[in-house]
């Protein structure tokens, strides 16, 4: 058998190609690392089978999963059309995986390890090479039916390039990673062969003739009426591509084809042992037109007589230039794919409800809406506006985050829509002592380009970061048109138009740590109308009040009721004889969203301790935020605080789901008790 020997320097394309994808991911991923304020990179923003899942779930449901993008869209197609004009330029030249999957089958040598590969057509490789067409149909029979790409669980791509923190179900993706790295050193393109569903669609897609064939008989069955389940469509297709893979093996319509000049050929076996499929080329003649041939090169680059070339037909031509072809034909297909994918965006949603024969319905278009941005949250966009009277369609692009309405004009304003869609919010920068300053300042001032709650926020972290000298307090808005904003601060401070119109229309918010560092920046694009000439003064303690989100819990029979307002006066009348008592501790800090999320888990842990009946977090009476644990006998204001100091606490989810977790929050300052008197 001839050893396999290195084609890095005779087949600089297909090496040039794959280690320049895998360097220019690296550099991606790393760049946010070393780089401040650097956006990190999208793994799948590229990938083409998120692409064909998108565009069969499009068809399908008439939606788009997760944030999938016009780009990914045209990637897929672009990849289906080289795999049927060419063959799988993809998985030759891009696939990050099947490029780690050569760089293995090269460390054989190093490691003295003898391959495996089992022989291609045998039945050992023939019974391996259905369990890709087995995930294939789980993930698009996923992904079909909940409108989420299910890939993301298992890629080991995608799991690696997040560092296992992106959408991944953690055990599916280290099997999935150890097959594939395991499974490399000892069988050539392991993955590729018998795991990657990827490869089991384009393998099927060389066979395209079939698979029209199949959706013609699929459409013809849906004009008369019978429709197919998902399942059942899916499974003849992964079922059909598994048998003419196994069984026919070599596809006749490609255009593009490794051609062997069988005259010229010394049948000294280089090309078949420098195959990563190991495809018998050497007992071959004429076309190489075998369903794994990915037109990599190798076999080309090995042969030293010139037997081997990349073209259309028969007949000796060794011209230099033409193992360039499907390098060059890649970079132009993913080229192509991507100038198209950005001169349109599909939506992710189109749908609409409630709509007569004879309703004439007019749209609107809302544009800067950074809360739609994935499949889910438009969907939660439509459950809202299903609400509205006179609305009766929704149509989201998450990836511009436009959403286009639809309503009836007879019933419903632009106006009317536009207050319906914008939610009022407020955000506090500090929180002034009452008695040191004890009124606030407030202006006014219009915007426009901030639909979202998390405008007002970056707006807020401007004075927070870049602005904090000016002594503003906080901001809250209140819907209008233009938008109104009200700044709080001390009445002190100077505010005029000129300086606010200039924070306003900053075009990044810059958020830096004490020291003054740059940690992130952020892109925003508000636009400043005009601010009102009269300002007004409000108690401090009132703007305390309205700026602060109190929490309140209660519990009955020893169960917590999660989210509940009900007061001290109604707790359970068990104890309704008992003195009750107050251990309140106070912390500024606790306005701080890590605090807030900490709120309820406080509660259930203090919940199944007897003698607990309440935990509330409001502002005391100094305006201090502050944690108020009422109790009684047997529990001591001390027990609490050694409850809260305890490293684990024992959370209860479920009835039948009790789990013991690492404390949520450390407390620093011991609390004090006093009794509360109640009628």
């Amino acid at each position: 058998m001839v050893k396999k020997k290195s084609t890095v320097l005779s087949n600089w394309p297909k090496h040039l190609l794959q280690w320049g994808v895998l360097l220019a991911i690296l550099c991606c991923l790393l760049v946010p690392v070393f780089v401040d304020g650097a956006k990190a990179a999208d793994p799948e923003k590229y990938c083409p089978m998120g692409g064909l899942q998108a565009l069969a779930t499009f068809l399908f449901r008439g939606s788009l999963p997760c944030s999938m993008s016009s780009v990914q869209i045209l990637m897929g197609i672009g990849l289906a059309a080289a795999v049927i004009l060419f063959s799988k330029l993809f998985c030759s030249f891009l696939c990050p995986i099947g490029t780690v999957e050569d760089l293995l089958s090269r460390l054989h040598s190093l490691f003295r390890i003898k391959p495996l590969n089992p022989k291609n057509g045998g039945l050992a490789d023939s019974l391996l090479r259905i369990f890709k067409y087995l995930l294939l149909f789980l993930v698009f029979y996923s992904t079909m039916g909940a409108s989420e790409l299910f890939c993301k669980n298992l890629d080991p791509y995608y799991a690696v390039a997040t560092g296992f923190k992106g959408e991944i179900t953690l055990w599916m993706s280290i099997c999935t990673l150890g097959l594939a790295l395991l499974g490399g050193l000892f069988i050539d393109r392991f993955w590729c062969k018998y795991l990657c569903p990827l490869g089991a669609i384009s393998n099927t897609l060389k066979f395209w003739l079939w698979v029209a064939v199949l959706f013609a008989a699929y459409w013809l069955l849906g004009a008369l009426g019978v429709n197919l389940p998902l399942w059942l469509v899916i499974g003849l297709f992964c079922l059909m591509g598994y048998l003419l893979e196994v069984l026919v093996r070599r596809p006749k319509l490609q255009l593009l084809h490794v051609m062997k000049n069988y005259g010229a050929c010394n049948h000294c076996g280089r090309c078949e042992s420098q195959c990563p499929y190991q495809i018998p080329i050497n007992k071959m003649e004429g076309r190489i037109d075998h369903v794994d041939c990915t037109l990599c090169g190798d076999c080309v680059s090995a042969c030293k007589n010139g037997a081997l070339y990349v073209g259309m037909r028969k007949g000796r031509s060794n011209a230099p230039w033409k193992k360039l072809v499907p390098a060059l034909l890649t970079l132009a297909i993913c080229a192509a794919a991507i100038i198209a994918g950005r001169q349109f965006e599909l939506p992710t949603i189109d749908e609409k409800w409630d709509v007569e024969e004879n309703m004439e319905l007019e749209t609107m278009e809302i544009e800067n809406l950074t809360s739609v941005k994935c499949f889910g949250s438009s969907m939660a966009f439509k459950a809202r506006m299903q609400k509205v009277r006179g609305v009766h369609g929704v149509k989201t692009f998450v990836k511009s985050h436009r959403v286009v309405i639809s309503y009836d004009p007879t019933v419903i304003t632009p106006e009317k829509i536009s207050e319906e869609v914008y939610v009022p919010s407020r955000c506090r920068i500090e929180s002034p002592s009452w008695r040191d300053c004890p009124q606030v300042k407030v202006s006014t001032i219009r915007t426009e380009k901030m639909f979202n709650s998390s405008d007002l926020n970056n707006l807020a972290n401007q004075f927070r970061f870049a602005y904090r000298d000016l002594g503003v307090f906080g901001l809250d808005s209140e819907y209008a048109c233009p938008l109104i904003i009200h700044i709080y601060s001390d009445p002190s401070s100077e505010l005029d138009e000129e300086l606010l119109r200039s924070i306003v229309e900053k075009k990044s918010v810059d958020i830096t740590n004490n020291d003054g560092e740059l940690l992130r920046s952020i892109p925003v694009d508000f636009e400043f109308v005009r601010m009102e000439k009269e300002t007004s003064l409000m108690d401090t303690r009132d703007y305390l009040k309205m700026m602060f989100d109190e929490f309140n819990s209660g519990f009955f029979n020893g169960r917590y009721e999660y989210g509940d307002s009900t007061r001290i006066e109604k707790r359970n009348e068990h104890y309704a004889d008992s003195q009750w008592y107050i251990y309140e501790i106070e912390n500024p800090g606790f306005e701080k969203p890590i605090y807030k999320r900490s709120y309820p888990f406080v509660s259930n842990w203090l919940s199944s301790h007897e003698g607990v009946l309440s935990v509330d977090v409001r502002l005391n009476g100094e305006y201090v935020p502050a944690m108020q644990i009422c109790y009684t006998a047997p529990m001591t204001g001390e027990e609490i605080w050694r409850l809260l100091n305890m490293e684990t606490w024992t959370i209860t989810y479920a009835v039948d789901d009790v789990r013991e977790e690492p404390a949520r929050i450390k407390f620093t300052k011991e609390g004090r008790s006093y009794p509360i008197a109640r009628q």
